[in-house]
């Protein structure tokens, strides 16, 4: 069936490694900077934060692990093993050692201290350049619950991040997906949120519809999905917080599915079939206001905003074969940005807007791939039985996508991969997983 083949959206890229990768520069203030070449992972030394109240030592131990596991994640950083250290930091405010730290060729000191006041935990850290003898900015702190202690971790790891790679952060944020369970032949899925690594894992509906697709808005707060509960499918806005939802799309004898938000988070564009036919439409959140942005005899699905909300990224079969395309915001002349051999779908355009993310399907494999906007530097970042679905990390340099093994179980199972594709790593979830969103960074 032809809308089948609109939610089949799976595919492979076969174009020549970018060869980007980020490299440690090795003369000035301590960087990370994308560069030519393979290059060892940054060292760096983390001592257990100082437990600066007396019920703080197991939270500050947490807290440091969360960090040097978010830093490690990222295939940039390596740590160095405590049984290494010659000093220790003992205290927050005592001088540092750096003659220690630099015998066993540490490049990065990251310092911390925690502190619990009732339900409230304050995190303080300092990061240093161990080579130029100095702090690499102002300390920082961040105060939370003790129940959150989870953001506080990843709130420090952000600014470790951005301050050694000039990057923006993605660890404190979260990423709603699809569980599954069951068999192939009798999979039950329902939606659920957790950390960006897998923990905290909550669920946001049950098993009784299947449901695909959820997609966060730009401020995290709500989520679109497709749910089969009428047996048609058809798009619902739910809310994180309350988890009250709502269906936005009803046309009778019309199948709608692939919703995604605009920038400004009152416009969803998403496709609609209907008479044997597939095309992207725009509505208002609120109701109302309907607009057909294509009318082409194809398919038109899985569209995808620029993040300056001025053009739309999306695949059709237009050409003959699956394949993407760009066109205004409100509609009109579309162009095509893909040209490489194999079909290509599941289009999502970087929060940062320089690159394309993509599946492509070729002789019997499936990648997951990277482009620019005008369709050039197409390259390969995973290569699996069946790799789709890809979603952007608030920064745009990693990528989540859904891996599914072959056979009769065919389970599915969440990936990372950063956009140089030498950094592949399994998410792990308590089920089975697929169609993941990642949301913006946490407020």
């Amino acid at each position: 069936m032809r809308f089948q083949a609109a939610l089949m959206m799976v595919a492979l890229v076969v174009a020549a490694s970018w060869g980007g990768t980020f490299a440690a520069a090795q003369d000035g203030p301590l960087r990370i900077e994308i560069t030519e070449g393979v290059i060892e992972p940054l060292p760096f030394a983390l001592p257990v934060f100082e437990a600066e109240t007396g019920d703080a030592g197991a939270l500050a131990t947490q807290i440091s692990q969360v960090v040097a596991a978010d830093l490690t994640g990222t295939g940039l950083f390596r740590e160095i093993a405590p049984s290494a250290f010659i000093s220790n930091v003992t205290s927050f405010a005592a001088p540092i050692q750096y003659a220690d730290w630099k015998a066993i060729n540490a490049q990065a000191l990251i310092t911390g201290a925690v502190a619990v006041q009732g339900t409230q935990v304050n995190v303080k850290f300092r990061l240093y350049d161990v080579f130029s003898g100095a702090e690499m900015g102002d300390g920082l702190q961040f105060t939370g619950t003790v129940e959150g202690w989870r953001r506080m971790a990843h709130k420090v790891a952000d600014a470790v991040y951005s301050r050694i790679t000039g990057e923006g952060g993605y660890f404190d944020s979260r990423v709603v997906y699809v569980s599954e369970t069951g068999t192939k032949d009798a999979r039950q899925k329902r939606l659920a949120i957790m950390d960006y690594d897998g923990a905290n894992v909550q669920f946001l509906t049950d098993s009784s519809a299947i449901v695909l697709a959820p997609r966060f808005s730009p401020d995290g707060r709500r989520v679109l999905y497709t749910s089969y509960e009428t047996g048609f499918p058809r798009i619902y806005v739910l809310d994180v917080g309350s988890v009250q939802r709502r269906v936005l799309e009803s046309q009778e004898g019309t199948m709608s599915f692939a919703p995604r938000f605009a920038p400004d988070g009152q416009t969803i564009v998403y496709s609609l079939s209907q008479g044997g036919n597939t095309d992207i439409y725009a509505m208002n959140i609120n109701g109302g206001n309907v607009t057909r942005l294509t009318s082409a005899p194809s398919i038109e699905t899985a569209p995808s905003f620029s993040p300056d909300g001025s053009q739309i990224v999306f695949e059709s079969d237009r050409s003959g074969s699956q394949q993407l395309y760009i066109m205004p915001a409100r509609g009109g002349e579309a162009r095509r940005i893909s040209f490489g051999p194999g079909r290509y779908g599941t289009p999502v355009w970087s929060p940062r807007g320089d690159l394309i993310s993509f599946t492509k399907q070729n002789s019997g494999r499936f990648h997951i791939g990277v482009m620019r906007v005008d369709g050039s530097e197409e390259r390969l970042l995973t290569a699996s039985f069946l790799d789709e679905g890809p979603t952007w990390a608030p920064n745009g340099r990693v990528i989540m996508f859904t891996r599914e093994t072959q056979g009769e179980q065919g389970r599915s199972t969440l990936y990372s991969v950063d956009i140089t594709g030498r950094n592949l790593r399994p998410v792990r979830t308590p089920e089975g997983g697929s169609d993941p969103s990642w949301s913006p960074l946490l407020q």
